[in-house]
């Protein structure tokens, strides 16, 4: 008689391989992408693949990168679980949480059906400031790789002296994920360290969405030279220092490209405004710009919000920084230093600046560190006026209190005297300045000011309503909130925003009236309770899940029952 333990072990084994082999088939049954159609797009939640034409992007239950698309919207469309009547205190809450070894500073993301190493599993990825990338099964909370991206004989970077990133920096950025590179897509992000000589890193990496591995001959060093006599330059050309910079914006793919942008650490000099393009197939750097090559400072930050992009160009908010107010005859900066301006840089290659706005004060702004480059770039929707005029338009706030919409088509650039050339600003109606990220739904523009409540600004014949239309009854502590959005469609739209106190608070309010709160992680005492708060976090919500990252994991919100 045959041994009965081997029977059965060679009976799991081979249910393993058949798993293993429908999931093969499963995620190599599709169409490769094309270079210009990427699965960095797909970001709506459910159960239905996502095509473009005949490419397939990935199914829509995937959030691949930072607030969901390009644009920087910050909504899930397909959210069908989730609603305003479900959504309480009673029938939602905390369901699991899942352990990590750092802060987690970016944005968790979450693939659907990824075919793992026993069966399809939804998978919930998460980086931490200790260098790490977790991949964790989403449904049985169940850790199924980890992986660190600091090289032997290496240290996550120290925080510089600066508090901002502390008290380690390894991995800031928000990833991106392209579910069609490699056997079984990539996720790429950058990561710092620092070696037993002293000198720091930057890396790109790209990893295998099932093992874990290092993908393309990764992970690539990151280095730099720009023309330029600015800060850090030699012999006429700006050199980038990694241990001046962390890469604290969200990554970007668009058209198999990834787009990297990079802070200082506070505003110690020296440092100036880099921005980076990297081949997503083979991780060789396509082109680089620095926007202030013959000043200062001008860094990308954003409070962690990423670069945004249409299919024209890159978006940003730049820092403060070295801004020349005489200009050439187009009307650009005559040494082409942009600080604390609002950025359009096209692909190319080469990256170069298509066009810009920045106030008429911008330098005094700048010189009392009152600038744009602590909020994040929105990109609008098409939006059309009352004479049936489509506007292509974008939308960013700073530390002035102000909200500027720039026309993407003519943004504006500079004038002396006044702003009378922008698309439409909207003075003094985030008192307390941004630090953070807006969000877009239905017609309706949402923004979480320091100190303030988070509010609504209703959009009406291509333009925004100039006071707030609805307003929340919590005022959100620094640095503000930035909110994200779930809905069905136009329907049981939600707002979650996270307020960052000791405990950290959830806040879940009906997206037409944001004085109705839903629910929030204290009306249960401590049962949802999911410790401090983590400044620039970004609540993610897919799959009738809400996840949230804090200082030693992420926690996972859903229906009790």
């Amino acid at each position: 008689m045959r041994n009965p333990s081997k029977l059965t072990l060679s009976l799991l084994l081979l249910s393993g391989l058949l798993i293993l082999g429908w999931g093969a088939i499963t995620a190599s049954s599709f169409p490769a992408s094309s270079p210009q159609v990427t699965a960095a797009a797909s970001t709506q939640s459910g159960g239905q693949d996502r095509l473009v034409g005949q490419d397939f992007l990935g199914y829509a239950g995937d959030v691949v990168t930072y607030h969901y698309n390009p644009s920087r919207e910050g909504a899930n469309l397909a959210e069908t679980t989730l609603t305003p009547s479900n959504v309480n205190s009673t029938s939602f809450g905390k369901t699991s949480f899942f352990a990590v070894d750092g802060k987690v500073d970016a944005q968790p993301l979450y693939v659907y059906k990824l075919p793992g190493t026993l069966r399809i599993q939804n998978t919930l990825f998460v980086v931490t400031e200790h260098g790490s990338v977790y991949n964790f099964d989403a449904d049985a909370g169940t850790q199924t790789w980890k992986v660190s991206a600091i090289p032997a004989g290496e240290t996550t970077s120290d925080n510089h002296g600066c508090g901002q990133i502390s008290p380690e920096i390894g991995i800031t950025d928000t990833p991106v994920i392209d579910r069609q590179r490699g056997q079984s897509g990539a996720i790429y992000f950058v990561a710092m360290s620092k070696d037993s000589s002293g000198h720091y890193h930057q890396r790109l990496h790209a990893l295998d969405l099932r093992t874990g591995a290092e993908l393309f001959g990764g992970p690539k060093e990151i280095t730099a030279t720009y023309p330029g006599t600015g800060d850090g330059s030699q012999g006429g050309q700006v050199i980038f220092a990694p241990g001046q910079f962390a890469e604290r914006a969200g990554l970007l793919e668009l058209g198999g490209t990834i787009y990297l942008a990079f802070t200082s650490h506070c505003d110690d000099r020296p440092y100036t405004g880099w921005v980076m393009a990297y081949n997503s197939l083979t991780l060789a750097q396509t082109s680089v710009i620095d926007v202030t090559p013959n000043g200062n400072e001008g860094a990308i930050w954003m409070a962690g919000a990423g670069l945004a992009g249409d299919n024209q160009a890159l978006y940003f908010l730049d820092g403060n920084g070295t801004f020349d107010t005489t200009l050439n005859s187009q009307g650009f900066p005559i040494n082409g230093d942009y600080g604390n301006a609002f950025m359009k840089i096209s692909f190319g290659p080469p990256l170069a600046v298509a066009d810009y706005f920045t106030m008429y004060n911008t330098v005094q702004e700048s010189d009392a560190d009152e600038d744009l480059g602590s909020g994040g770039a929105m990109i609008l929707p098409d939006l059309m006026d009352s004479q049936g005029h489509v506007h292509h338009l974008a939308v960013g706030a700073g530390k002035d209190t102000n909200i500027y919409v720039v026309n993407r088509d003519n943004m504006g650039k500079f004038n002396p005297n006044d702003d009378s050339a922008i698309y439409q600003e909207i003075d003094g109606v985030l008192p307390g300045g941004v630090w953070a990220m807006p969000a877009y739904f239905n017609n309706t523009v949402y923004y979480g000011p320091v100190g303030h409540p988070l509010k609504a600004f209703s959009i009406s014949n291509a333009k925004l309503s100039t006071s707030p239309t609805s307003q929340t009854a919590t005022s959100f502590t620094f640095p503000g909130t930035t909110p994200s959005v779930s809905a069905n469609g136009t329907s049981n739209g939600i707002v979650w925003a996270i307020e960052n106190t000791s405990p950290a608070v959830l806040h879940a309010y009906d997206a037409t009236n944001l004085s109705h709160e839903l629910y929030n992680s204290n009306q249960a005492g401590s049962r949802d309770q999911f410790g401090p708060g983590n400044k620039f976090i970004t609540p993610m919500i897919v799959n009738g899940k809400v996840f949230v990252g804090t200082q030693t994991g992420v926690a996972m919100f859903g229906l009790l029952h």
